[in-house]
């Protein structure tokens, strides 16, 4: 063994012993053929744990730099990523990037994917290599440049196996990804689930805490944090999306990276740009292949099989799910093939949805088999198990509380599911994490719907008996599946006072909002407010609306006193109320409040709070005279509303898919919106009657901008297929198509005069327009300043996401990252620029029409004063000088 790995060994002896199990390692070592069985037995034989530990190491500095590594590897599949942390600078180069190869996959191959995530080969494996190469040609098709490479096909065909198997290759990941690769899996999520799993994400990429530690708040930040990470840290990386269930959620990786993601959606990509690439999974498994499962799990020669082992695989459609409970059921019962087939055959079994894609009568069938061969105790303990979600991975401690048990036996029940193929885990640190294939919750939840409601109860009763809500720890490994479900339970049990305690306390806020942000909190609210009567909906509405306005600050570290923002709500509000019980309490032993003792006579307390839309907002903007709001979002509508009242005057299905701008004419008459699904249109804003469509773009549609003047009506368009769109109104076609984007276009306005059109793209460019002809008047490189002023190396992407003009047409503001940078028009040389100092993006910036005043806001959602962070006053001085 190397000097150097050696000494990391020995300088990390002591935390090694104190910290590993041995067992769980030696199997990794004794397939690698580093340690042999006489070896692990003497490992075996110490008394204790830590001397075990210390025979291994003893063991290994014996031994040569191949067993440092496969000790290395062993430490990362069985979750000690911490204790592999600190051997990581001892791997020895050679043999780190060498050739040594057990079963064809190397030890560079093996620490990268376990670096990265990715699953683990099942215990029985077939290889079916055709699938494997073609994903592998996609993948050596990307090049080095950003794409999607989509595996698609029906529910438990093997789309997850042939993806982890497509990249456990060592040529393929040294020549396209020699950055690594990251696995997530993303199953079917909202807005705060999938906020929550790039968190996560972010969290494993920036492990050292070298960039920021601030937490996400919302999807656009989680989105600029995780194309930073991958731009600065992991370069020329492949990050793998497992189990894509809605194309939006791709648009929070939608951001120049190389990505291979597994759906039953062949669609899922559309609405993403760049190459895409597919692979078609067939629905099931050929014949051939279901007899190598059945074969492997039974431990015989596919010759040897019996008769019944063709009907078997017959009966299972091919499916390698239900292949496999069947081969798991017989490996257990070998003299059994004819019993498990007439079972098959009879179809005796309640049948589980037939409308859906996959064929769950196989599955219904092959489950109700496995479940039955369990004890009577068994199957009550899998029973339970009908309350966990789909894509949910749950911790060893939440099933010891739900079952009154010690962590072993918890492990030893849920081993013998693992081994009947009826439950899959995976490592966290020194326990497990468990988690159900989506086939297996559907069964589940069919099999007992009438005892859910009891079921749910269960766990919300032992979490009473066993825990205290507000001792959960951030450090707990349990804490943050009862900070995400406990809720979740609660209502599915219909335990309406338990929820309401919970949800309407301002410690649970606290002590959820300080751990994963306020999104998931607000989502629950609207989640379950069908539970509650018409008092509790108000007291919904108080707490609801008291993170919305405060959900920037408690995003915050350090976290403020949640009981002083409780006093400067309005003292109808719940939560003012427990605010004000809390700081007596806390008065009474020392803690000093501030009571807002004048707030009845502050007409500004009261604020419009208006939510028309059933999900995110992307744009809103008033009418010209100001008496009217035009909002549109992520629920595909248009809304108009009265701006004084929150009215609603109209609610329009505006588009098929989500809408990202709308804007209202200068004579009021008409509103403009754009959509994702490529279409522009034009609607009269009193009666909402469609004008007209305009479907000339070939990509979505991000921004529509009005002219300035009534007496000649034009409207600009700006798309992700990179061109500019001038229309007037009186005409069924475009007026002239701009070309000089190299990407994306986010944003155009027109100058004050309306002579001249700027626009900002993903191409890190400001280009000005001449609207009259239609041709580029000027084009300024925003992304070479911002790489000049950071001294960023020339490969860095700079997206360009908002421009503005200044009230006299003289100046042009854009927005970039975290800065804004203003040009006099007619030298493009830089006359101002603001560093915002925080790691927030900026999400839009404006020139006040009337003065040289411009208003920034970032993506923190809070509009403060210059000395604070959320947004800034800004004065552009007549002359050029530096701004501050």
């Amino acid at each position: 063994m190397d000097a150097k790995a050696r000494n990391c060994l020995l300088q990390h002896k002591e935390a090694l012993e104190r910290d590993i199990k041995t067992s769980y390692l030696m199997d990794h070592m004794i397939s690698d053929q580093v340690l042999s069985l006489s070896e692990e037995e003497k490992v075996r034989d110490q008394p204790t744990q830590k001397k075990k530990a210390a025979m291994l190491i003893k063991l290994l500095l014996e031994k040569d730099n191949n067993s440092y590594i496969s000790f290395y590897n062993a430490l990362l599949h069985e979750g000690y990523k911490d204790l592999a942390f600190l051997l990581q600078d001892g791997i020895p180069l050679a043999s780190y990037n060498g050739k040594d190869s057990v079963d064809g996959v190397t030890s560079y191959v093996k620490t990268v994917l376990c670096e990265g995530g990715v699953p683990q080969r099942p215990v029985v494996f077939v290889t079916r290599k055709k699938l494997v190469n073609l994903i592998q040609e996609k993948l050596y098709k990307l090049n080095g440049e950003p794409g999607w490479v989509t595996v698609y096909g029906m529910a438990g065909c093997g789309k997850s196996v042939l993806a982890a198997e497509a990249v456990r290759d060592h040529s393929l990941l040294k020549t396209c990804f020699p950055g690594g690769v990251h696995w997530v899996s993303i199953g079917k999520q909202d807005k705060s689930g999938l906020l929550m799993k790039l968190q996560n994400l972010c969290t494993r990429l920036d492990q050292d805490g070298a960039f920021s530690q601030r937490l996400l708040l919302n999807l656009e930040e989680a989105k600029d944090r995780l194309h930073f990470l991958m731009l600065r840290k992991y370069p020329r990386s492949l990050l793998i999306l497992d189990d894509i269930w809605d194309s939006w959620v791709l648009k929070a990786f939608d951001s120049h990276h190389q990505i291979l993601l597994t759906s039953r959606d062949k669609s899922v990509t559309d609405s993403v740009m760049g190459p895409k690439y597919m692979v078609p999974v067939e629905s099931g498994l050929r014949k051939e292949k279901g007899l190598e499962i059945l074969a492997l799990f039974v431990n015989m020669k596919k010759t040897d099989l019996p008769e019944q082992a063709h009907s078997i695989v017959k009966e299972c459609k091919g499916s390698p799910l239900v292949v496999s409970l069947i081969g798991a059921l017989l490996r257990d019962f070998p003299n059994r093939w004819g019993y498990y087939l007439r079972q098959l055959q009879n179809k005796q079994f309640k049948r589980i949805r037939k409308s859906s894609s996959y064929d769950y009568e196989a599955l219904d069938e092959a489950m109700s088999i496995s479940v039955e061969r369990l004890s009577e105790d068994l199957q009550k303990y899998y029973k339970d198990l009908s309350i966990l979600q789909k894509d949910v991975r749950v911790p060893t401690k939440v099933l010891c509380i739900l079952w009154d048990m010690e962590t072993e036996e918890v492990e030893d029940i849920l081993q013998e599911f693992i081994n009947k193929s009826l439950l899959f885990h995976d490592r966290n640190g020194k326990s497990f994490r468990y988690y159900l294939h989506d086939l297996q919750v559907d069964f589940l939840v069919e099999k007992n719907r009438d005892q859910l409601q009891e079921l749910h109860r269960k766990v919300v009763t032992q979490f009473q008996r066993n825990c205290k809500v507000h001792s959960l720890t951030a450090n707990q490994e349990d804490s943050m599946y009862w900070y995400s479900f406990l809720a979740y339970h609660m209502a599915s049990a219909n335990m309406r006072q338990e929820l309401w305690d919970l949800l309407f306390s301002l410690d649970w806020i606290k002590a959820k909002t300080e751990l994963v942000g306020p999104a998931h909190l607000i989502h629950e609210f609207m989640q379950y407010s069908h539970l509650l009567d018409k008092k509790d909906c108000t007291v919904c509405e108080n707490f609801q609306e008291f993170l919305s306005l405060n959900g920037h600050l408690l995003g915050r570290q350090p976290f403020p006193n949640i009981v002083q923002l409780g006093l400067c709500e309005p003292e109808t509000s719940e939560v003012y109320r427990q605010a004000k019980l809390r700081a007596k309490q806390e008065v009474d032993k020392g803690r000093l409040y501030l009571e807002w003792i004048n707030k009845k006579t502050i007409k500004k307390l009261s604020r419009l709070v208006v939510r028309p839309h059933t999900d995110a907002v992307y744009h809103a903007c008033f009418s010209e005279d100001g008496q009217r709001i035009a909002s549109c979002g992520a629920d595909k509508t248009l809304q108009v509303l009265k701006a004084e009242t929150g009215e609603k005057l109209l609610e329009i299905e505006a588009h098929e898919d989500e809408v990202l701008c709308c804007a209202f004419s200068k004579d009021d008459r008409f509103i403009a919106t754009c959509s994702v699904d490529k279409k522009v249109k034009i609607w009269n804003s009193r009666t909402g009657e469609l004008v007209n469509t305009y479907d000339e773009h070939s990509e979505q549609v991000n921004c529509c901008h009005f002219t300035n003047m009534e007496h000649h009506l034009l409207l600009a368009t700006g798309s992700s297929d990179y061109f500019l769109k001038l229309w007037d109104l009186n005409k069924k076609e475009c007026r002239n198509t701009l070309f000089g984007h190299t990407n994306s276009v986010n944003h155009c306005q027109f100058s004050p005069d309306d002579k001249h059109l700027a626009s900002c793209s993903a191409d890190g460019t400001l280009k000005l327009w001449d609207v009259s002809s239609a041709n580029e008047w000027s084009s300024i490189d925003v992304r070479q300043h911002v790489l000049n002023s950071d001294g960023l190396q020339e490969d860095v992407d700079v997206m360009v996401k908002c421009c503005s003009w200044s009230s006299d047409g003289a100046r042009v503001m854009a927005a970039a990252a975290n800065r804004i940078l203003v040009f006099d028009v007619h030298t493009r040389s830089l006359v101002g620029e603001i560093h915002t100092g925080h790691s927030s993006a900026i999400q839009y910036c404006d020139f006040f029409p009337k003065s040289h005043l411009a208003v920034v806001a970032l993506s923190h959602y809070c509009v403060e004063r210059p000395q604070n962070i959320g947004a800034r006053e800004i004065s552009v001085p007549e002359r050029p000088a530096n701004l501050s």
